[in-house]
């Protein structure tokens, strides 16, 4: 019998969106062939399910669960096709296992986390809904090795996630930043954390702005400097009004909490996904051409 190997299982996945055991049971007994493998998959119940994973899922939910004691969090996407299955009691009950699966496991493997029941669990869904749902990333996050002490958690409308590292303050103040962060959307924590390509793009930005030419170099220098630091001040969350009181910095906010920024992560529904564009005036031209 030919092993099977793990960029079969991949492939496989990929073109059916089923399950790693179920993909490898399928190659087992196709003898490795990958297109025999979809064509028996075609013949039995993971058709509808292999029929819908074709399809872009860019919406869904973020889901985040943070430890009683704040040491660490984890924050989770899973998608849907449309925003309406999202809010489906069937799609929260099910997103919200699989962020409990992956919070007891304290991990960031799908693959590993989505094998057995969860996998089983989500093909039934697809099954019942008619709509291709996949996880699609987890991440957690815990204080102490990024140098905090304490993790917060804020989800908006289930479409924007955020996990704030704090060290020292309080759970208000932690989830207060990190409700600000999904507002804001800062690029980075701490000016400091700003990669030097993004500055450096940025001062090609400034050097080329009509009211620099022919400035004195030194001048030109001082102007440019003048203006990264506005840039980082309003792209580093430490340095930003806070969103709920501009009159001071989240830097301030947190200070005042006893506590200062770490870091932060933030997950939005579907960033990064190419959705798949309908001109549905089109589709009914097209189809009525056929007619």
């Amino acid at each position: 019998m030919a092993a099977i190997s793990a960029s079969q299982v991949k492939e496989l996945r990929e073109r059916t969106g089923l399950g790693m055991m179920e993909c490898k049971k399928a190659l087992t007994e196709a003898g490795g062939d990958i297109d025999t493998a979809i064509e028996n998959l075609r013949k039995n119940s993971g058709l509808k399910a292999a029929k819908k994973a074709g399809r872009t899922a860019a919406e869904g939910a973020i889901v985040t669960r943070v430890a009683e004691d704040g040491s660490y969090g984890v924050m989770v996407e899973i998608n849907s096709e449309t925003d309406f299955v999202a809010r489906d009691d069937n799609f929260v009950a099910f997103a919200n296992k699989v962020a409990d699966a992956f919070f007891a496991a304290k991990s960031e493997d799908v693959a590993a986390i989505m094998e057995g029941e969860l996998e089983a669990g989500r093909e039934q869904l697809v099954q019942k809904i008619g709509e291709n749902i996949g996880v699609r990333r987890s991440v957690v996050v815990e204080a102490a090795s990024q140098g905090g002490s304490l993790v917060g958690a804020y989800v908006h409308g289930g479409r924007i996630g955020v996990l704030t590292v704090l060290n020292g303050g309080n759970d208000e103040a932690a989830k207060d930043v990190a409700m600000h962060v999904a507002a804001l959307n800062p690029a980075v924590a701490l000016p400091e954390n700003m990669p030097q390509e993004k500055l450096d793009a940025e001062k090609a930005i400034i050097l080329a702005q009509p009211d620099m030419a022919g400035k004195p170099e030194q001048i030109a220098e001082k102007m440019v400097q003048g203006r990264l630091k506005k840039y980082l001040a309003e792209n580093s969350l430490t340095e930003q009004a806070f969103v709920k009181d501009p009159n001071q910095s989240v830097a301030e906010y947190v200070k005042a909490a006893g506590g200062e920024v770490v870091g932060f992560t933030r997950f939005e529904v579907g960033e990064g996904i190419e959705k798949e564009e309908v001109d549905f005036a089109q589709e009914v031209m097209e189809q009525a051409k056929r007619s």
